[in-house]
């Protein structure tokens, strides 16, 4: 349930048009739902606006497919991460106008119009085309928040002059999300570029001495360049939910 919904239960509470016992039954469900393997928080639109996010890594098939159903019981709009294409498949069998993003494990039900929130453009930049599935994660969670979000992949520190020659676009976003894994430079070149938050999103895409991701994240927590702000290693939704919420200010 989220603010707009519960603005009209209560209008129709003062209204008449709805009795006071049918609006407890709306409401009994709220904070969370119990439903033995999962407790879904139907609160979270309420306090943090935007529905819970299920994560389905270590989820079976039919366990994600039951915390949709009662999600969009109450119409939440679904956003779902790390997802196989084998659960994928199972789940669109049920709900056939899902949109599913192999690249980057992410499906989406938009079971009501999405709100358009964001103030300005969040610009996703990926180091390499290895770093897409990351970027990507990023990019369609910032965008199924509401925002307006552009993408610039494969622009890495290994030929700066394809950054460069997108001066314009970078300059003109409100906020970045730089993934980029080897050695993570790139975040520090935006940084020193913009006056905007930028943040960081190390991949473990690397040779062994990376260490999945370590040095990456470790070069981007020293970056000299202020401003620039870091998720941990892989987490693309992270970097997008946090832009999403900085560009609603």
């Amino acid at each position: 349930m989220d603010v707009n919904t519960l603005k009209d239960l209560l209008q129709k509470i003062k209204d008449g048009t709805i009795k006071i016992d049918e609006a407890i039954q709306k409401l009994k469900l709220l904070p969370f739902e119990d439903i033995g393997f999962a407790s879904i928080d139907h609160h979270r639109h309420l306090r943090r606006g935007f529905p819970e996010v299920i994560y389905a890594r270590g989820k079976k098939a039919e366990e994600i497919i039951a915390i949709i159903e009662k999600m969009a019981d109450k119409e939440d709009n679904i956003l779902v991460t790390r997802l196989t294409d084998n659960k994928a498949t199972s789940i669109k069998k049920y709900f056939p106008l899902s949109n599913y993003y192999p690249r980057s494990g992410i499906l989406t039900i938009e079971v009501k119009p999405m709100e358009k929130r964001g103030k300005g453009t969040i610009l996703v930049i990926s180091a390499g085309t290895s770093d897409i599935p990351v970027a990507e994660e990023a990019a369609i969670t910032a965008t199924f928040m509401g925002n307006d979000v552009k993408t610039l992949f494969d622009v890495g520190v290994a030929g700066l002059h394809r950054l460069l020659q997108k001066k314009d676009t970078i300059i003109s976003a409100s906020v970045i999300v730089v993934v980029a894994g080897m050695e993570g430079a790139l975040p520090s070149i935006v940084g020193g570029l913009v006056d905007k938050p930028v943040i960081a999103v190390p991949t473990s895409t690397g040779y062994g001495a990376s260490f999945g991701g370590l040095s990456a994240l470790l070069g981007m927590l020293n970056s000299c360049a202020a401003g620039v702000t870091v998720v941990n290693i892989d987490n693309g939704f992270g970097a997008g939910y946090a832009a999403s919420l900085i560009n609603r200010l």
